[in-house]
């Protein structure tokens, strides 16, 4: 009677790290320059030519308290 003997050798997994590391670092890039040009559009910055004028009167802290009446 023969006995059969039978190797199996894993795959090859070199690439998989590799490319996850590729594509992590292509989504840092992209995001990086979206944010960049967004920036530079001014979506995150105050309208610098507005002429909106907001006052606010706030009263006098220091007043003189009423004398107490007898």
């Amino acid at each position: 009677m023969a006995d059969t003997i039978i190797t199996n050798t894993p795959g090859s997994a070199d690439g998989s790290g590799t490319a996850g590391l590729v594509m992590v670092i292509i989504l840092i890039a992209a995001v990086l320059i979206g944010g960049t040009f967004v920036y530079k559009k001014g979506y995150f910055r105050a309208n610098e030519g507005s002429t909106t004028n907001i006052n606010v009167t706030i009263p006098d802290p220091i007043t003189p308290t009423p004398a107490p009446s007898n």
